[in-house]
């Protein structure tokens, strides 16, 4: 009796133990209630939920305790090693920290205005003649990360045009400031919001997603990791957590893969369609890391509850990589918030890591960086000589050869600049085969991210960075190095991936890749919008408007010539007559003629 008593007793425990666990897991999904906000502890990267409430609501016993068995789950580190959270290093209240200011408060960064291709050549041949930091170019701008005693040199480099075409992004931030403040915060009885804060619509949202634990701060690897096998946990149903990589330091390639396979099936099954999404392949872009996560997390959790989103995982498979460089990723929150690239030694002992989306080997020229591993943009030694490409690739050769998997789309996702990029990425001359579905749905990639957030995205060849034409009859041409061995072009050219897209995400220079954490959902809802509306196009949701050819008469009165520089960026904003995304995209005749002439171009 004794023994069958303690066993009953033990399962007792037990079972109440999983009920416990169960009803905290739940509540982690779903989000902290509108009673609480949340804030860092101490000593910690990380977000927590604080004991504060909201003006007339008060935190139970058991919702402090489910919030610290939720902390216990998520295996959260007693702290977090990172450039802002150094207890020997740490500044005032909201201030940067020693550490930070030595590193990074005697630079600046630039944006240059180029109106022509001499001066964009000119200003490209400087950055590298001073190991110059180029952090994003577009059209007509060049935005260069230098010290502040390296303007003059820079100057002196450059043509007579460009001595006064420049002006300081960030004018209301020095650089130090930014980068603090990117990292989670700590909040003091002096920058702790108020009540009339906390419940002031522009500052505290009611929004499930608005007020989740994990978005409401970037997060770091050794919390993503825990994270992701939690999910993976409380659905198992439609999500897995796998490894589609190693890194340099002999890290894994952590990635999520949702879906739905039908196991009633006796026939033998057709390729799985399988959708990529990737970010992070560049160190510093962590918006790209916190919203592959924001995507994975809002089709996980809305499966069996959305019909739109049940139908989209039971028609693919989903696979989700919040880092492509972890190794990089780290380092920047515990050495170097801006660090781009990998951390692979290369030729020069004080110059390590490898530029990743120049590392794979469709179109790889890595000729160009191969005498200077300083360059930022330092393609390796050989196609894949990056660890992590290379596995990476060999990951998703195995998935199609081995395990019946059709890649179908490959999302990229960086940052910054707001554009919506397609094949090629190596060469402006060379045209992909399926150039005008390209641009057709990369408009409307453009147009679902628009409706969600009222920001416009650029549709534009990856190819086009910081581009001008001689001339009006001459082609047009790169200004700066670039193009090679990336991502896109391998998935589109060498796997034959039909829709291969990198998006560059917010903002458009305010902050660059220092994007405050305010913009983590809303970019997130962003990101989702897109990625739906490409895997509705992709199952043939959307019932496309036939155009017939028009006459001399219908062109003169319906089409202009596009001005100067704007006839290759074919801009999103300028799209109408569409439908929301809900009732089907019809592309309007001014759109449809656009199509055509740019193929017949």
């Amino acid at each position: 009796m004794a023994i069958r008593s303690a066993v009953a007793t033990s399962l007792t425990l037990r079972l109440l133990f999983i009920a416990l666990l169960s009803i905290c897991l739940a509540s982690l999904v779903s989000g902290a209630t509108s009673q609480s906000y949340r804030r860092l502890e101490p000593k910690s990267g990380i977000a927590k939920v604080s004991e504060e409430h909201y003006p007339h609501h008060q935190l139970s016993s058991w919702r402090r305790l489910s919030n610290r068995i939720i902390q216990k789950v998520l295996g959260y580190p007693e702290s977090v090693k990172s450039l802002a959270s150094s207890s020997v290093s740490r500044g005032g209240d909201g201030q940067p920290t020693h550490r930070l200011r030595t590193r990074y408060s005697e630079d600046i960064v630039l944006r240059f205005n180029c109106s022509t291709a001499d001066e964009a050549w000119a200003l490209s041949e400087a950055c590298e003649i001073l190991f110059l930091d180029v952090w994003e170019f577009g059209e007509s701008f060049v935005d260069v990360r230098l010290s502040k005693d390296t303007v003059s040199p820079l100057l002196s480099l450059l043509p007579e045009s460009l001595q006064d075409a420049h002006a300081p992004i960030m004018q209301d931030l020095d650089l130090a400031q930014a980068v603090y403040n990117s990292y989670p915060q700590t909040f003091s009885s002096s920058t702790r919001p108020h009540d009339n804060q906390l419940s002031n619509p522009n500052t505290a949202s009611s929004n499930t997603e608005d007020a989740n634990i994990f978005f409401q701060n970037y997060q770091p690897l050794s919390v993503i990791l825990p994270w992701m096998r939690l999910m993976a946990s409380i659905f198992p149903t439609h999500v897995r957590m796998i490894n589609v990589g190693k890194t340099f330091e002999n890290r894994e390639i952590p990635a999520l893969k949702v879906g739905v396979h039908p196991t009633n099936s006796e026939k033998p099954l057709p390729p799985r369609k399988t959708i990529i999404v990737t970010g992070g392949i560049h160190a510093r872009e962590w918006i790209s890391t916190s919203s592959v996560n924001y995507l994975a997390y809002s089709l996980a959790t809305q499966y069996g509850k959305s019909q739109l989103i049940t139908s989209l995982i039971e028609s693919f498979d989903w696979i989700f990589v919040p880092s492509v460089n972890p190794d990089g990723y780290v380092y920047t929150w515990n050495d170097d918030r801006l660090w781009r690239k990998s951390r692979q030694p290369t030729s020069l002992r004080f110059c390590s890591g490898i530029d990743l989306d120049r590392s794979f080997g469709y179109h790889w020229d890595g000729a160009v960086t191969s005498d200077n591993p300083c360059s930022e943009s330092f393609a390796g030694e050989e196609p894949f000589g990056a660890i992590e490409t290379g596995t990476f690739v060999d990951w998703v050769r195995n998935q199609t050869t081995n395990h019946n998997a059709e890649v179908v789309a490959f999302l990229d996702l960086h940052s910054y600049s707001q554009e919506v990029l397609y094949p090629y990425s190596y060469s402006c001359t060379a045209s992909p085969p399926s150039l005008e579905n390209l641009q057709e749905l990369a408009m409307g990639l453009a147009k679902a991210m628009r409706l969600s957030s009222g920001h416009y995205y650029k549709v534009v060849s990856a190819c086009e960075g910081n581009v001008m034409p001689i001339s009006e009859k001459a082609p047009r041409k790169s200004s700066l190095p670039q193009g090679g061995g990336s991502a896109l072009d391998w998935f589109y050219g060498e796997m034959g991936v039909r829709y291969a897209f990198q998006i560059k995400l917010r903002d458009t220079g305010s902050y660059g890749f220092l994007l405050p954490k305010e913009h983590i959902v809303p970019t997130g809802k962003e990101v989702l919008e897109a990625a739906l509306h490409l895997a509705r196009h992709m199952r043939g949701d959307f019932d496309y408007l036939k155009i017939p050819e028009r006459g001399p008469s219908m062109i003169s009165t319906n089409w202009r010539k596009p001005s100067r520089g704007e006839s290759s960026r074919f801009s999103e904003e300028n799209i109408g007559g569409l439908d929301g995304p809900q009732t089907g995209e019809i592309l309007d005749q001014d759109d449809q003629w656009e199509l055509r002439r740019r193929k017949r171009r």
